[in-house]
């Protein structure tokens, strides 16, 4: 897997992404074409369409996030279209992505974590990224995402830290902020409530689910959907106190209506739960151990693909937010592969 560092402007930063994952960027480009024309019958020219729609709101709202998908764009030698809908594959799906994944941010009075386990589609593996991001006035990024996005799972100098899972509801905005772009914002912030703040005031373009978390405050999860959001605190009392946890599915009333498109997902919130029960107290090590758990194989937090999903873990990753580093683990985190931290 690729470890790619960018430095400087928005353009130098995505255009250092784009020459040094071309390879990368371009087999998003046809994992994702070949994705959408299964799931929402749309050619790629389509796509664009639906991408170009995003376009005035961003130029406008975060012209700074089209100057690094447009770097991005020119270093891969693509045009800019294809790298927004890279960026928005959430919206032009409407919602629809059924990645797995399971995640949890932890704190105690003198620690905070935040965990999770990326579970998508196994033919997308090849694609997987590592960038380092170091931007003027704002805090350095050190992420996991896939090649040609330019927000996704990490954490930044300032000790914030935030996950995605996806959801399934209906509808998708234009003018608002789009998920994977939404991430990004998070690791642009120097704390928790400053990325809270940020997303409260841009919305969300469609479904799913968003931990943050700092250093000093813990976790919160923004349970999104295109007309609201619902915040979810962490637990304040109990044997689960200072978390919060969230796998794929709404667990609070909206404006809209989610599906249920993966039927494991309460199994594997109520699994994780208990095992965090069983624990006490969070560690890199514990949450590393809840994390390969196979309980409900191949639907498991440690997923596998299996008769009915080709999706499984493709990496996991536990934050240590205090320390400032997390542990990352290619592959599923009970078989062999690579081993790295992020240190931004």
């Amino acid at each position: 897997m690729k470890h790619i560092k960018c430095s400087g402007t928005p353009y130098e930063i995505g255009r250092q992404h784009g020459e040094a994952a071309k390879t990368e960027v371009h087999g998003s480009i046809a994992f994702y074409s070949a994705f959408f024309k299964e799931r929402t019958k749309l050619s790629w020219a389509q796509v664009q369409d639906v991408a170009r729609k995003s376009l005035p709101w961003l130029q406008t709202s975060y012209p700074e996030y089209v100057d690094e998908m447009q770097g991005v764009a020119d270093g891969a030698g693509l045009d800019l279209e294809s790298v927004v809908a890279l960026n928005v594959r959430t919206e032009i799906a409407f919602g629809m992505l059924s990645d797995g994944c399971t995640a949890v941010a932890w704190k105690t009075s003198d620690e905070s974590f935040l965990a999770q386990n990326w579970d998508w589609n196994f033919d997308q593996t090849p694609n997987i990224i590592c960038l380092s991001i170091e931007q003027p006035g704002k805090p350095r990024i050190h992420m996991m995402s896939e090649g040609g996005i330019i927000g996704k799972i990490g954490m930044n100098s300032a000790g914030v830290g935030v996950t995605l899972n996806a959801i399934q509801a209906p509808g998708v905005s234009f003018d608002k902020l789009p998920c994977h772009l939404a991430l990004r914002t998070v690791l642009n912030s120097t704390s928790k409530e400053a990325a809270a703040d940020a997303l409260r005031k841009a919305g969300l373009a469609s479904a799913c689910h968003i931990t943050i978390a700092d250093a000093s405050t813990g976790g919160v999860g923004f349970e999104c959907t295109a007309l609201d959001i619902v915040e979810l605190p962490m637990d304040t009392d109990g044997p689960l106190r200072g978390s919060c946890t969230h796998s794929n599915h709404l667990v609070k009333k909206h404006k809209v209506d989610g599906a249920l498109f993966l039927n494991d997902s309460p199994f594997r919130l109520d699994r994780i739960q208990q095992l965090m029960r069983d624990v006490g107290k969070p560690s890199v090590q514990s949450l590393k151990e809840i994390l390969k758990d196979e309980r409900n194989y191949p639907t498991a937090i440690n997923r596998a693909v299996g008769e009915k999903s080709t999706s499984q873990t493709l990496f996991s990753i536990v934050m240590d937010l205090k320390q400032g580093f997390a542990d990352v683990k290619m592959g599923r985190p009970t078989e062999d592969g690579e081993v790295f931290q992020l240190r931004p």
